[in-house]
Order: C-alpha cells, then sequence, then structure tokens
C-alpha cells in the first residue's frame, strides 16, 4: 500500500498536467483505496500542508522575508544562495528583476499551490470513504483543511489579486475550454475566503484542545485570525477602488477589481478583528509578556519581546499559527544568514554560519524614542546631533549599553526597548550564553579590524560583512550564542505566521479608517501593542513628549502612526513588504538606497562618515508602479489557462 501511496504522490506532484487538473480516470480506485485507512488520509492530509511550506517557510522562495528594504544584503549573500542552484526570490524582485517568463517567487505554478488546493479538494470528496475514523475526527480534519485552502487563496490573492477559483476539481477528461476557467473579482475571492473560513471555524477546536501531533495545523484562533486580514487586504487602497486596475477585466469583460471605494469593508474587517482578539483569549493566548529573569525592567521587557516570535517545540503564549520549516536553523535557515561570522579563531566561531543579511539604516531610525515617538518627533530627544558621539549614566542600561562611555552614536541611545532587543549596535552590549557585561566581546564593536566589524579592507563579494554597520537579533535566541546554535537540532522550531500582536494592529488600522475620528476603538489595541512594548500609550506619548501634539487626534495622524506600529512591531517578520504594496506606498519606499555606515573605517570618525550621517550601502533598487503591486503569472501558464496576464507584465 505504502508503494502505491508514494507512486501516487509522485505522479501528483510531478505531472505535466495543468494546475486545474485532477488525477486521471485510471486512477480513482486507487485513491479510493488510499483513504480507506486513517494513516493514509492522515499522509494526504500532511501532504496538502507540505506544499504551503515549501514555498513559504525558506528564506530563498518567500520573497516577504528579504524583499522589502529592511535588509542590507551585498553580493556575497547572492553567491551563496546561488551556491544551492537558486537565487533568492527577495533579493531579485527588490532589485527590480521580477519577470513573467521565470518569476520569482511565484506560488501561480503547476506544482504550487493550485496543486496544494487540488490536494485538498481529493480529501474533501475521499474522507467519507475512511473507514475505522470517528466522524468527529473525519469532520476536524476537513475543517483543518477548509482552513488550509483559504490560506492558500489568500496568499495567490495577496500576490495576484483576482484568481481563479477551485471549488472542486474539474474531471481530467473534461474538454479544454471547461478547464480554462475565468480569474474572478477580487470581491468574489474575497467572500470564497472568508466562506472556507467560516464553515471550518464551525468545526475548529482552540488551539489549547487540539491534540499536539495537530498543533501545527489550523485552529480556531489562526482560522479568526485569517478571516480579519484577508478582509483588510479587501479593505486597504490596493484592492479598494484602485484606480490603476480600473480597466482590468476577465476574458468575459467582468471587472476584477471594484472601482468605487468602499467604507464599510474597513468596518467588516475592524469586527472580524475584534471577534478573532475574543476568540484568541477564550484560547489563553496573550502577548508574550511577564518575565522578570532579567536584571533591569527594560531587559525583562527585552525577553518578551525576544519570546514574541519565537515558538520552540511549537510552545508559544502568542503565536497563533505555526507551521514547521523545510530547513533547520542553521543549514540555510534564517539563523544561518544573521548570525555574525567571526574569524575561525574566535573563540564563538561556528563554520555553520554564513552571515550576509543585516538591518538597514531606514530600519535603526523606524524605531521609537523611550518615550514611544519617530526620532524627529520626540520634543526631549536631539535629533540634530543624532549622529554624534555620546553616553549614557542611567543604570536602567546597564547590560544593554556600556555605562559612563562617550563613544556611543546618540542614535543609539535613549531608544525603545524593541531597538535594543532587535538590532546589535556599534558599542550596545549583544549579551548572549557565556558573554557577560564584564566581556569585553559582548559589545558589539563594529570598526574594521574589530571582532563585529569587517575583516578586509575592501568591500568583499567571497566573504561576509556587516554591509550596514549591524546585525539582527530578531528571531534569535539570547540564550545561545553562535556554536550552540548547532545543538538545537532537535527541537521544533517552527515558522510563526500569525501572532496575537497581529490582530491588535489590524483592529486599530480597520477602526481609523472607517471612523470620522479616531476613539478608544483605534487606541486601545494599539496601546496593547506599545505597553508590552514599554512605551507610553499613543495619545500620552504623543501629548506629553510630542513636536506635534494634535497629530494623535485626526485620522491621517494616526494613519501614519498605525503605519509605523506595523513597521517596528513586525519588523523583519515580511509584513513591511506586504504592507508596503496594500497601502500602495511601495513605489515611494522602494525606489531609494539602502544606506548604513562606512564599514571600512577604522576610526569612530571614519566609521561614522565625519559624524555627517550614513551613506548608500546599496543602491540595486527598482519598484515599478503600478505593474509590481501585483506578482506576474508565468507567461507559460497564462497561455496554458488562456486567462489575462497581471496589468503591465
Amino acid at each position: 500500500m505504502m508503494r502505491i501511496i508514494l507512486i501516487l504522490f509522485m505522479f501528483v506532484l510531478f505531472s505535466q498536467c495543468d494546475y486545474l487538473d485532477v488525477v486521471p480516470e485510471n486512477d480513482i480506485e486507487t485513491i479510493e483505496t488510499i483513504f480507506e485507512k486513517k494513516e493514509n488520509a492522515d499522509m494526504w492530509l500532511r501532504t496538502c500542508y507540505s506544499f504551503y511550506v515549501a514555498d513559504l517557510g525558506s528564506i530563498k522562495t518567500n520573497p516577504a522575508l528579504v524583499g522589502s528594504d529592511e535588509l542590507v544584503s551585498g553580493e556575497y549573500f547572492r553567491k551563496r544562495i546561488k551556491v544551492s542552484g537558486e537565487d533568492c526570490a527577495g533579493t531579485m524582485i527588490a532589485d527590480g528583476l521580477q519577470m513573467s517568463q521565470a518569476p520569482y517567487g511565484e506560488l501561480w505554478k503547476t506544482q504550487g499551490f493550485y496543486t496544494g488546493i487540488r490536494y485538498c479538494n481529493i480529501f474533501f470528496e475521499n474522507i467519507d470513504r475512511t473507514y475505522i475514523m470517528d466522524q468527529r475526527d473525519k469532520d476536524l480534519w476537513t475543517a483543518e483543511l477548509k482552513a488550509l485552502k483559504a490560506q492558500f487563496y489568500f496568499e495567490l490573492f495577496r500576490y495576484y489579486g483576482p484568481i481563479i477559483l477551485v471549488p472542486e476539481n474539474i474531471d481530467a477528461n473534461a474538454d479544454l475550454s471547461d478547464m480554462q476557467q475565468l480569474r474572478r473579482p477580487v470581491d468574489t475571492v474575497v467572500n470564497a475566503i472568508v466562506e472556507l473560513l467560516d464553515e471550518a471555524m464551525k468545526v475548529l477546536p482552540h488551539r489549547k484542545m487540539k491534540d499536539q501531533d495537530r498543533i501545527a495545523y489550523h485552529s480556531l484562533e489562526s482560522a479568526a485570525t485569517l478571516k480579519a486580514l484577508t478582509l483588510l487586504y479587501a479593505a486597504s487602497p490596493l484592492f479598494n477602488g484602485n484606480p490603476n486596475y480600473a480597466s482590468f477585466v476577465n476574458k468575459k469583460g467582468e471587472q476584477l477589481f471594484p472601482q468605487n471605494y468602499d467604507k464599510e469593508k474597513w468596518k467588516r474587517a475592524a469586527d472580524a478583528a475584534d471577534a478573532a482578539i475574543l476568540i484568541c483569549k477564550e484560547g489563553n493566548l496573550k502577548l508574550a509578556s511577564g518575565n522578570f529573569s532579567g536584571e533591569t525592567d527594560l531587559r525583562n521587557i527585552m525577553i518578551d519581546l525576544e519570546n514574541s516570535v519565537l515558538a520552540s517545540n511549537f510552545e508559544s503564549d502568542e503565536a497563533i499559527f505555526m507551521v514547521k520549516t523545510k530547513e533547520s536553523l542553521l543549514k540555510d535557515g534564517w539563523c544561518s544568514y544573521v548570525l555574525p561570522r567571526f574569524e575561525s579563531s574566535d573563540r564563538d566561531y561556528f563554520s555553520g554560519v554564513q552571515g550576509g543579511l543585516y538591518p538597514s539604516m531606514k530600519m535603526v531610525e523606524m524605531y521609537y524614542t523611550d518615550n514611544g515617538l519617530p526620532i524627529e518627533q520626540d520634543k526631549t530627544w536631539d535629533y540634530a546631533t543624532r549622529y554624534q558621539l555620546s553616553g549614557e549614566t542611567n543604570p536602567e542600561y546597564r547590560s544593554v549599553l556600556p555605562l559612563n562611555a562617550n563613544d556611543i552614536l546618540a542614535l543609539h541611545l535613549r531608544r525603545e526597548p524593541r531597538f535594543y532587543a532587535n538590532i546589535a549596535a556599534d558599542r550596545t552590549y549583544w549579551i548572549r550564553t557565556g558573554f557577560t557585561i564584564n566581556d569585553d566581546a559582548s559589545i558589539v564593536k563594529m570598526y574594521r579590524g574589530e571582532r563585529w566589524g569587517s575583516l578586509f579592507d575592501r568591500i568583499n563579494e567571497d566573504d561576509a560583512q556587516s554591509l550596514s554597520g549591524y546585525y539582527l537579533k530578531k528571531n534569535l535566541y539570547s540564550g545561545y550564542n553562535n556554536k550552540e546554535y548547532n545543538t538545537l537540532g532537535a527541537r521544533e522550531e517552527p515558522f510563526v505566521i500569525m501572532r496575537l500582536a497581529e490582530l491588535y494592529l489590524i483592529s486599530a488600522e480597520a477602526w481609523n479608517e472607517y471612523l470620522e475620528t479616531p476613539d478608544s476603538r483605534v487606541y486601545d489595541p494599539l496601546d496593547e501593542v506599545r505597553q508590552r512594548a514599554g512605551i507610553p500609550k499613543v495619545r500620552d506619548a504623543w501629548q506629553m513628549y510630542a513636536k506635534d501634539p494634535n497629530k494623535v487626534n485626526n485620522r491621517e495622524g494616526m494613519r501614519e502612526i498605525i503605519r509605523q506600529e506595523w513597521n517596528i512591531e513586525f519588523a523583519f517578520e515580511g509584513r513591511r513588504f506586504w504592507n508596503l504594496r496594500r497601502w500602495l506606498t511601495a513605489a515611494d519606499e522602494l525606489n531609494t538606497p539602502l544606506y548604513g555606515w562606512n564599514i571600512l573605517g577604522q576610526t569612530a570618525q571614519e566609521f561614522y562618515n565625519n559624524f555627517e550621517g550614513p551613506i548608500p550601502v546599496w543602491t540595486k533598487r527598482k519598484f515599478v508602479a503600478p505593474r509590481d503591486y501585483l506578482f506576474p503569472i508565468r507567461a507559460e501558464e497564462v497561455l496554458i489557462a488562456n486567462c489575462e496576464q497581471n496589468p503591465g507584465w
């Protein structure tokens, strides 16, 4: 039986049929045989999930992880990725090299998400044939896959906009005209996603009620969150009355994008987010907080923030949906490329570290001051001298900043806890296991020739250098040094797809866009995120410390504030890539060079560019509007499916 299953799986995975085909008729008996046994049905379900993880669980294939302006990656990183035989989709897109002949990061492909959808449909058609299986389990597994099918649709939707819906598989012997289905209008797609999720939510339990072996599959919380996220996208400028697509129609002449802006879509999203928050609270989910192991309040908050994005062995107070990744922490995974790569003689050298990804200056300056305000808005923070050297004496910053030193850049002082939790900046501490504040090796010294700095007197395409002059801490464990990452292989380290903070920001954004004047429905969810981050509530911060205190009182001002909160709270998690697109601001943000410091400088004056400000460190940047707001469909697929290519491609 196992051999038959594997043969069938290989057939479906590697057949050259169109993505809407099903298994040929002469294999139907084989499918029926497979679904006779519960363990085989379970294998089929797991295979459905594998299609999702294959494309979105990898730094190489998920363009959102490195495809915006959050991370600087030079030729060295591109060459390291290329060693595996493929380019990094995100960097190629960011460099303006996307194409319709062989798109980077594509999901609309023969062996992509439509194959996953086809697998889901086969499961729905056959699960009732499974013997010795409780109806309750059949209903649960079906609900889990309905939510997954909705997630396939959602990802296709935010990549391509109007997509082809597959409510049920088409017979392999059907006429070609029947197989060539129409792309459906955006609102129709959104409604189909919501309908699947509503059906799934009638059956799905809270995550805490699921068996451990099903924890990686959808729960009530994750389905509700995906519904809110889908409706948020539907309400956003890209999909809600976007004039750029007013003439975009399918083969029957149907308008694929709504021509008129509909404010009520924001309320629908807000209501869904609030409902999902209640569901998460009922399921005992909460923002990661309450740590007391640090020596200061600041360190405790930093550990909370670290825990908010990590879920070792699928354990997390905040994560709503997590999936197993196909890559380990170090073998081509995230950690491999963001950890510092020290000299081979260094006591923390580990050969598994690749290096190559580093925070951009835009993100360094994005984080708030300690008063919870943009650095240019805080009247107590000297914006004009941010590129000068200074020091810190407040003991609350011990183990974060060397106290009573005068060689720290003012830009790195009196910043919010998320800055120190996520960014390793020159002359600040990065304390990990085996290194203490009494150990000079814990101070991030970035000048050329120093432990953390460049080993070369030029930009080297063949070895790792932090091109921006910063390192990234986010998504890393402070309880492990480089060498110890090699010991984590026995643990499950899932990729967190959704977490609770996202729902609070969805609620705040949606209510702000719906209401004429912001009220507690906007401020309260935003404050949930801010208070966990250790900064004042939004109205308190702006009214007490801001140069423009009235900004917090109107929709336009709050829109900017909420968007910056998104950029900070979900920095380096793949959200900015999509948010810039749904907000229609990508063309403004993604066509400018990425900045950093002169990493070849051997002194403070050289490294900090004579204290005159950062310099361009990567200039290959291109975003063409409106073309690049939607991904291209592979030209061959357009011909096979006889559907419309996205505008501009």
